[in-house]
């Protein structure tokens, strides 16, 4: 039997209100929640919903046979239970199943792996931890954000004693080697699951497409395509974005028809069995060590950092904020701890590419800013009223914590 691992990524950012600078020192509600719940309630509708019902509904007629695997960032998670909370309740359903799995990632979908590896362990075992009490399972499994890898970031997850990482298959490191196995680190055991990014977008990306010679795409079509991959190549990891469901392929194009009709013929019509990371990585050994010795992503045809950090606008917020690590350890304010870690999704820094080449399309779609120009400004903007109320608080708390103590030492003083 050979393997398909088929894995969703489910996030939601928490997006900014328009903050002008005459807000600066005037507001301090950063998240446009009406627009956030909006969104939330509008993908949940067209995706969430729908595909965890057929999902649950596959599980279950399948006798154990078919299994999936999710990664649910902590910013979903805090929508979820703000404004969707039977969402919540629906994937608690699937994990209750015994046939779901649900990996570790950053609570707040950041790049903090790129810059701080005490916040990147402290994102991930919060998140991880959640997820244990969410789910009933401790995940062995980790996803970054984006599935950005590079051998530091594999050694930072082998420290925190994870066995397994996803990551991109992209070319330019594996050369003339196939996604198709099972890798590992090249100093330690962390085992790696590359994408197979063709087959995966021919379904995330491609499968509406009026233009693509290959539609419409068919279960039988796809399985076909399953079984031309050579026979001693025992796993074929399928990652995509949940809201491929619904949301970004609507459900007029037939993509819930393809997702019912894709695990029984699976089953029927190949040599393939569904498999979860974690199984996947007990029952195959890694064929080779696989150095990737700068980051990679799943994002545009270059599957580097260039989605968040090409351009002087991205790096100078994202050099910005992280600045301010010190300041925030040093606050015992929780309301803007948890703003310092929503400002830290990645998608803030995406809608600042200025990237409109092969990618662009995909870059507007996911953007409600006019210009990555008009979303660095009304960042910036958020940026600097945080950062003088940070320093307020943590003025404050050393005011307060000095205080304390000549209070203590006002009766020794009084006595001399």
């Amino acid at each position: 039997m050979r393997h398909l691992c088929l894995y969703f990524q489910v996030h939601q950012p928490f997006r900014l209100r328009h903050y002008r600078f005459f807000d600066i020192g005037h507001r301090d509600n950063y998240f446009d929640e009406g627009y956030n719940a909006f969104i939330m309630n509008k993908v949940a509708e067209k995706c969430y919903r729908p595909a965890n019902r057929l999902l649950l509904e596959l599980i279950r007629k399948s006798e154990g046979r078919f299994k999936i695997c999710y990664s649910i960032s902590g910013t979903a998670l805090d929508q979820f239970e703000a404004y969707a909370p039977d969402v919540l309740d629906s994937f608690k359903e699937l994990a209750s199943t015994g046939q779901v799995e649900f990996l570790a990632e950053t609570s707040a979908h950041s790049l903090s792996s790129l810059k701080s590896e005490a916040e990147f362990r402290d994102q991930v075992t919060e998140h991880a931890v959640r997820i244990e009490k969410l789910f009933g399972q401790y995940p062995t499994v980790l996803r970054n954000t984006e599935l950005i890898y590079s051998d530091h970031i594999g050694e930072m997850a082998n420290k925190l004693g994870f066995k397994a990482m996803l990551t991109e298959g992209a070319d330019r490191i594996l050369g003339w080697r196939s996604p198709n196995y099972l890798y590992r680190h090249p100093d330690h055991g962390l085992k790696l699951l590359l994408k197979n990014y063709k087959l995966s977008d021919d379904i995330a990306f491609r499968f509406s497409d009026p233009n693509w010679s290959e539609r419409p795409l068919t279960a039988d079509k796809f399985v076909h395509w399953l079984n031309a991959v050579p026979y001693d190549e025992p796993i074929v990891n399928l990652f995509m974005d949940y809201e491929t469901f619904g949301e970004h392929q609507w459900a007029e194009s037939g993509i819930f028809e393809f997702l019912r009709a894709l695990p029984g013929r699976t089953l029927s019509h190949s040599s393939y069995e569904f498999s979860t990371p974690s199984e996947v990585i007990d029952r195959l050994d890694p064929v080779a060590r696989l150095s990737i010795p700068y980051p990679i992503s799943w994002a545009d045809e270059a599957r580097d950092l260039s989605a968040w950090l090409s351009n002087d606008l991205q790096r100078d917020a994202f050099e910005s904020l992280y600045r301010l690590k010190k300041q925030v350890d040093s606050c015992d304010d929780r309301r803007l701890v948890n703003a310092w870690r929503y400002l830290q999704t990645s998608d803030h820094f995406y809608y600042m590419c200025t990237k409109y080449f092969a990618d662009g399309d995909v870059h507007k779609y996911f953007n409600h800013y006019n210009s990555p120009y008009e979303a660095y400004i009304n960042y910036m903007n958020v940026l600097s009223d945080f950062e003088m109320r940070l320093e307020e608080s943590v003025k404050q708390k050393v005011l307060t914590k000095t205080k304390s103590i000549l209070d203590e030492l006002e009766p020794q003083l009084s006595s001399n």
